[in-house]
C-alpha cells in the first residue's frame, strides 16, 4: 500500500460523515458568493464531487426558480441554495426551494426568522446555518437547525470579528458532536483541511478558491485580479459612523473601497439631515454593496466596483477547472494526513 492511499483512506474516514450530510464524494461546500455561485459554477462543483450552493442574494423568487432550474439541467448531483435571512421575500424563496425539491438550504445573515426554520423543515430540506459564536451557535442547534458553518474573519465579503483558527478551537469541541460543522475563512490549501478535520470538523467552505475556476462566470478582469492579488490585499472596510453598524467587508483594496467609505459619510449626512430613517440608511449601504459587485464581477470594473475576496486568494494562481481545484485540495489533504500518520 503506497502512502498515499494511506492518507487517502484517513481523510474518506474523515469526511464521511459530512459527505453523507451533503450526499458528496468530498465535504468540500462552495461557499455562496453574490453574482458568482450561479448555476454554471455550482453545477461544476457539485459534478466534480463536491456540493455546489446558489447565492440567492437578492433574487426575486421568479429569479430563483429560473436559477434553481438552470443549475438542474447541468448537473443531477446534489446542491443547495442560499438564502439571507432578511430578505423581503425570504417565505416565498423558501417555496421555491420546495418546488424544486432542494435537498439543502443555507441560511445567512443573522438568526433565521420566526417559522422560517420549520418552512424548510417541513420540505424535507436540510438546514444549514452560520454561526459566528458559540452562544448563537448552541442556540441555533436547539432551535432545530441540522448543521452549521463557522466561519472567521479571514473570508470574502460579509465577515465576523474573529479569526477561523479561534474560532474552530472555541466551538468544534462543544459543538461537533450535536451536528455536522463545516468550517470556513481563509483555507486555500488541502493541509488546511486536514487539519480542521482533525480538530472535528465534518468538512469545510471554500469560496475565493473557486472564483477562478473555468467554468465560473467571473469577468476575466475579476478573474486576474484574484490572479495577481495577495492576502494583504483583501482587507475589511472601515466603518465611517457607529449609528450605521454596517458589517465588515473583506475586498481587495481598489478606489471602491474609498468610494465605499464616501456613501458611509453620505448617508450619515443624511441622517444627520434627518433626510432618512435608520431602516433606509442601512439598506442603502446594502444595496450599495449589491452593485459594486455586479459591476466588479458581470462588468469587469475592478476599479470602482467591490472585489470581494478572502485572505486566501494569494493561493489563487491560475485559472483552472473546478474538478482540478478540488483534486489537488483532496491530494494535498490525504498527504498531510499521511505525514501526521507516520
Amino acid at each position: 500500500m503506497t502512502n498515499l492511499s494511506t492518507g487517502a483512506e484517513r481523510l474518506t474516514r474523515r469526511m464521511a460523515r459530512g459527505c453523507e450530510f451533503l450526499g458528496s464524494d468530498t465535504a468540500i461546500l462552495c461557499g455562496a458568493m453574490s453574482w458568482v455561485s450561479e448555476r454554471n459554477l455550482v453545477a461544476a462543483i457539485s459534478n466534480a464531487g463536491g456540493f455546489g450552493v446558489i447565492a440567492c442574494g437578492a433574487m426575486t423568487p421568479d429569479l430563483l426558480d429560473a436559477e434553481i432550474a438552470g443549475t438542474k439541467a447541468l448537473t443531477d448531483r446534489p446542491f443547495g441554495v442560499n438564502l439571507i435571512t432578511m430578505h423581503p421575500a425570504l417565505f416565498d424563496l423558501i417555496e421555491v426551494c420546495a418546488r424544486h425539491r432542494v435537498t439543502h438550504v443555507v441560511l445567512a445573515g443573522g438568526l433565521p426568522p420566526k417559522g422560517s426554520l420549520e418552512a424548510i423543515k417541513a420540505t424535507g430540506a436540510k438546514v444549514i446555518a452560520f454561526a459566528p459564536a458559540l452562544a448563537l451557535a448552541k442556540k441555533l442547534i436547539r432551535s432545530g437547525v441540522d448543521a452549521l458553518v463557522i466561519e472567521g474573519m479571514e473570508a470574502g465579503g460579509h465577515i465576523g470579528p474573529v479569526s477561523t483558527s479561534v474560532l474552530a478551537q472555541e466551538m468544534l469541541p462543544e459543538v461537533a458532536s450535536q451536528v455536522p460543522v463545516f468550517v470556513a475563512g481563509g483555507i486555500g490549501r488541502g493541509e488546511a483541511i486536514a487539519g480542521y478535520l482533525d480538530m472535528g470538523a465534518a468538512g469545510v467552505q471554500l469560496g475565493t478558491r473557486f472564483v477562478c475556476a473555468t467554468e465560473s462566470i467571473a469577468h476575466p478582469a475579476f478573474k486576474k485580479a484574484f490572479l495577481r492579488a495577495s492576502a494583504r490585499d483583501a482587507v475589511a472596510s472601515v466603518q465611517i459612523d457607529a449609528r450605521l453598524p454596517v458589517i465588515p467587508v473583506r475586498a481587495l483594496k481598489n478606489a471602491g473601497g474609498d468610494l465605499f467609505t464616501a456613501k458611509q459619510r453620505e448617508v450619515a449626512q443624511h441622517l444627520d439631515e434627518g433626510r432618512v430613517v435608520m431602516a433606509e440608511a442601512q439598506l442603502q449601504i446594502e444595496h450599495y454593496w449589491a452593485g459594486a459587485l455586479r459591476r466588479a464581477v458581470i462588468d469587469g470594473d475592478v476599479e470602482h466596483g467591490s472585489l470581494m475576496a478572502g485572505q486566501s486568494v494569494g493561493m489563487v494562481t491560475k485559472e483552472e477547472p473546478a474538478t482540478e481545484i478540488i483534486a489537488t485540495l483532496m491530494t494535498e489533504a490525504a498527504t498531510a494526513l499521511e505525514r501526521r500518520a507516520a
